[in-house]
């Protein structure tokens, strides 16, 4: 039976990777959800824009008008929440905005739901964030809440609004807890990105033999359990069809550090480097073999730049993600060393696309 989905978020990176799942296996009809900006990119919906299954609508998750509106409008049978202040590093800058659109937004959606579809199923995308200032690893659904950072305390916040929810108003109402989830549509803003990108740009100018700037990057002992949104959709979907609402954590179950990421990544670029230095001096350069190869001008890939370190850091996240696998019959698919490969190869044909 075909039903009507709500997603939001669109225009980022897992709300994207969900419409492309539920248009690719499902026959639903679906409501993509973006705010009316004034110079929006489609880039991460292409495959998808002009499906006669996919209909685009404006909300903003900051006007409770407009959520109403759209719920009572499409009347739907589930409701997925991906609209989000998603960078952690920015919540320090813009804090009010961080928790008005993760926390309050989704309190928006709930009273959207509660008021003109009780029926409807709701996803709220939560974050391992919500943990923090981890006790324990791994961290299951029951690990203590304790953020370091607005956009952790956003999320938590979140949560237990989804959970009053649940229980006051009896709402179909689920708040997954989704670890570090990275893939070929993550904005430029992110670390992975960032790296992505960097090396791509830096192993071509290797091969021109052009001159580069080094990838400057910040804490590169915080170790994240990493996996591929287009596993965690799947998983978003078996949340929101269970038989009775419950939370659960999605995790590949193993930690990767960032410094593990660009060495990975310069790898699968062709370019092979050493590290030297500690601490604020750390730098990874450019073998000696790969620098007579490439007849580099400059020898330093990457180094430290303290500027993007955090004020308060959270250094070694952990799912327990067994729950998922045992009840939901839910398992990621893409390993880490796959990512980073699938991360730097669409960077590098990004480049390569634009070069010509």
């Amino acid at each position: 039976m075909t039903k009507k989905v709500i997603v939001t978020g669109v225009l980022g990176q897992d709300g994207a990777n969900m419409v492309e799942y539920l248009l690719r296996e499902t026959g639903h009809e679906i409501y993509g959800v973006m705010r009316r900006t004034s110079n929006p990119n489609f880039f991460n919906c292409k495959n998808f824009i002009n499906d006669k299954r996919f209909n685009l609508v404006y909300a903003d998750l900051g006007d409770s008008v407009s959520i109403e509106e759209v719920v009572d409008r499409v009347q739907p049978d589930y409701f997925i929440n991906f609209a989000a202040q998603s960078f952690v590093g920015c919540s320090w800058t813009i804090p009010v905005q961080t928790f008005d659109t993760n926390a309050t937004g989704v309190l928006r959606c709930l009273e959207a739901i509660r008021r003109h579809k009780p029926d409807c199923r709701f996803y709220s995308a939560g974050s391992s964030e919500e943990f923090g200032d981890v006790d324990y690893s791994p961290q299951d659904i029951n690990h203590p809440i304790k953020p370091r950072s607005p956009y952790g305390a956003s999320k938590a916040s979140a949560r237990h609004l989804v959970k009053v929810y649940r229980e006051s108003y009896k709402l179909f109402a689920v708040h997954g807890i989704l670890f570090n989830h990275e893939g070929t549509k993550r904005g430029e803003e992110f670390v992975t990105r960032k790296i992505t990108k960097g090396v791509a740009q830096i192993a071509s100018a290797l091969r021109r033999k052009e001159t580069f700037a080094p990838l400057e990057l910040g804490n590169l002992d915080a170790k994240r359990d990493w996996s591929d949104s287009e596993d965690f959709v799947d998983g978003v979907w078996k949340m929101v069809n269970q038989d009775s609402p419950k939370d659960y954590v999605l995790s590949s179950g193993e930690t990767h550090s960032i410094r593990e990421f660009v060495e990975l990544s310069f790898r699968y670029a062709g370019v092979i480097g050493i590290w030297n230095g500690k601490g604020q001096q750390e730098q990874f350069s450019i073998s000696t073999e790969d620098h007579f190869k490439f007849d580099a001008q400059s020898s330093v890939l990457m180094k430290v730049n303290p500027e993007f370190y955090r004020p308060a850091e959270v250094e070694i996240l952990l799912g327990d993600a067994n729950p998922a696998k045992e009840e939901l019959g839910w398992k990621p698919k893409v390993s880490f060393p796959e990512l980073v490969k699938k991360m730097t190869k669409n960077d590098i044909d990004l480049l390569t696309k634009q070069r010509k």
